[in-house]
């Protein structure tokens, strides 16, 4: 069945190792919405719109892990582990985004 959990034996458990860096990077986008949140008042209204791309961010690693970690394992089990390049990119490309976005609020013409 699709569903079924995948059994393996990873000495080095590589799937946990990435689910437990894409749950920081979760985390970490989480931080910054409410970081994001307080400089609200600051900085008005444009921050609305990092705080939607970071919280949404989050939940797209959050609601991508089971996915993420079903491929993970099975890639260990037939020894034919694929990087996830699109997530990788998505999430750099989302940093780079908030970052310029941010500075340009903060430093902008007020």
């Amino acid at each position: 069945m699709k569903n079924e959990p995948v059994e393996i034996a990873d000495a080095g458990l590589q799937p946990e190792r990435t689910i437990f860096a894409w749950n920081r990077t979760m985390v970490s986008f989480l931080v910054v919405s409410a970081v994001f949140l307080r400089w609200l008042p600051h900085y008005g209204i444009g921050m609305i719109l990092l705080i939607a791309v970071s919280s949404s961010m989050a939940l797209g690693i959050l609601l991508s892990q089971r996915a993420r970690y079903r491929r993970m394992a099975l890639g260990v089990k037939h020894e034919k582990v694929q990087a996830d390049v699109v997530a990788v990119l998505m999430t750099t490309l989302a940093l780079c985004a908030l970052g310029g976005y941010a500075l340009f609020l903060v430093l902008g013409p007020n």
